[in-house]
């Protein structure tokens, strides 16, 4: 049966988010180096993974990640210490929120339609 959960979103100044979807994005690359796997391992397409990574790199002071073309030594992507840093942040954003609304939650669950 699936649970209530919370989910976070980060709303910055400029606009942009930082939430679930680019979190998954950003761990996804750390497990495989390659955009193109990362998109592929979530089920999105290579051009939305672009163009989320490009936000995220415009959101923020440096990037967040940074990318080889490919060649002789191959292409891949990297989370930069920011992008970890950022993605280590919103994990425990997100940690201490469910915990916080942890007894709130179970309302929700406990009132689920069946």
């Amino acid at each position: 049966m699936m649970e209530a959960r919370l989910s976070v979103r980060i709303d910055l100044p400029s606009g942009a988010r930082f939430g679930p979807g680019k979190a998954a994005l950003l761990r996804a690359l750390l497990s495989t180096g390659s955009i193109r796997s990362a998109a592929e391992q979530l089920g999105m397409s290579y051009p939305r993974a672009l163009k989320l990574i490009d936000q995220m790199n415009a959101s923020f002071s440096l990037p967040i990640v940074t990318t080889q073309h490919g060649g002789a030594t191959g292409g891949g992507a990297q989370i930069t210490p920011l992008g970890q840093s950022i993605l280590d942040a919103y994990d425990r954003i997100c940690a201490t929120a469910s915990t916080a609304n942890a007894e709130d939650l179970k309302v929700f669950q406990t009132n689920l339609a069946k």
